[in-house]
């Protein structure tokens, strides 16, 4: 039975080439429009994630504001500093903690080595900060440890810019700095990442130093911030209002005073990210639909032509005794598998191009957005299942008007 199918399908080409072949190629460009166009969807979405995660890696930041509204009896316009020794009160408060880092901060804190010299944004930080603001070490380094805040070491983290300010084409790890005139071991460079949101600069061009350490040599009374990351990234509102709670406690403020702290609440960035990709790919998925809908209208147009063309056969064939179902299946299938020809070729010539827009590499700019499409198996399923819809439905009218045919009526058609 398919082999009979395949071969009146067949026939039915050689007797209409340009037709057919148009409607391979519509059917072809139409997937090529979905696939791609979903494909640069998904990537730049993905892109968007990135960068966002690259400034603070699903993390809360919390600074010190100033009161607007009375609490106590306390005065308005009251200032806010956080200490060190809140991130243990938090963490003793609050279960749902994952990571925590105080943050001591230092504008235009000068650094030189043998080769170069440079004034840098510097922070204090603790272990947990490398996971929260993404800033892995290259290959050869680390980042702090537990060890190295107990002991206070002079040890530096620096961003993979300010290691080529340095040291040029040379590795920065084991060698000395001067950080303000104090010695410093490099222990580790962080490996390069993509970054769309910063505080205070991007991360490539920053060093960090133990918190303990950065401390004894300044002498900083307060913390220029807090970074916590919640165990349940779906549950950073009741932690922000358990922070507010406990610091309000603290500080004697009310915890409705949006003035009182600042928070920067990178998860929620992320969430509203995610709509923002998700909106674009819907749309770049119905301008491919209704392109792939248009090429199915030619399908169902070239399935016409051939039931006026064999009117006279299929009336044979029901006068011989050819059920309503074996003609309609005839039809069907010929309207699916031209879908599904064209949609094979288009798939094919989608993958070339994706796959070459991504051997490209390209990581400049605005390029690093539109360089890295994704070509995911969600994508190869939907537009494969849009190809059957549609070559279903192409089919399916012409195939019930062929099998309408009055047998007698056919027989006498020219």
């Amino acid at each position: 039975m398919l082999l009979i199918l395949i071969q009146e399908f067949l026939h039915d080409i050689r007797r209409q080439k340009l037709r057919t072949f148009l409607t391979l190629l519509a059917i072809t460009w139409g997937t090529v429009a979905v696939v791609i166009l979903l494909a640069f969807g998904e990537g730049i979405g993905n892109k968007m994630v990135e960068g966002l995660r690259g400034g603070g890696n699903r993390v809360i930041f919390v600074y010190g504001g100033q009161t607007s509204k009375p609490h106590e009896g306390l005065p308005v316009g009251r200032r806010i500093r956080l200490q060190e020794e809140d991130v243990g009160l938090l963490t003793r408060s609050i279960p749902g903690i994952e990571y925590i880092s105080p943050s001591y901060a230092r504008w235009n804190t000068r650094i030189r080595s043998e080769k170069a010299s440079t004034s840098v944004f510097m922070e204090g930080v603790n272990p947990d900060y490398e996971e929260m603001r993404a800033m892995y070490p290259a290959a050869g380094g680390r980042f702090f440890n537990t060890r190295d805040v107990a002991q206070q070491r002079r040890v530096l983290f620096i961003g993979n810019k300010l290691a080529e300010t340095l040291f040029g084409n040379e590795s920065p790890i084991g060698k000395q700095v001067f950080v303000e005139d104090v010695p410093f071991t490099v222990i580790g460079v962080m490996a390069e990442k993509f970054q769309t949101s910063s505080m205070q600069g991007p991360d490539d061009n920053r060093a960090l130093i133990p918190f303990t350490t950065f401390k004894t040599m300044y002498g900083h009374r307060y913390i220029h911030s807090l970074l916590v990351r919640p165990t349940d990234i779906q549950s950073q509102d009741i932690l922000i209002d358990e922070m507010k709670r406990i610091l309000g406690a603290k500080y004697k403020f009310d915890v409705t005073d949006m003035q009182a702290l600042s928070i920067w609440d990178f998860i929620e960035f992320e969430q509203i990210n995610q709509r923002i990709a998700l909106g674009f790919q819907i749309f770049m998925f119905v301008v491919g639909f209704f392109t792939l809908l248009i090429a199915g209208v030619g399908v169902a147009n070239i399935m016409y032509v051939v039931v006026k063309e064999r009117t006279r056969e299929i009336g044979v064939k029901k006068a011989v005794g050819a059920r309503r179902r074996h003609i309609i299946s005839q039809f069907v299938f010929e309207s699916v598998f031209i879908s599904l020809l064209g949609g094979v070729i288009g798939l094919g010539f989608s993958a070339t191009v994706i796959l070459g827009v991504q051997s490209l590499g390209l990581n400049d700019g605005a390029w690093q957005f539109f360089g890295h499409p994704v070509l995911s198996q969600t994508t190869m399923a939907v537009t494969v299942g849009i190809l059957m819809v549609i070559g279903l439905v192409a089919g399916v009218f012409p195939a019930r008007k062929a099998a309408s045919v009055d047998p007698v009526e056919s027989l006498r058609y020219e």
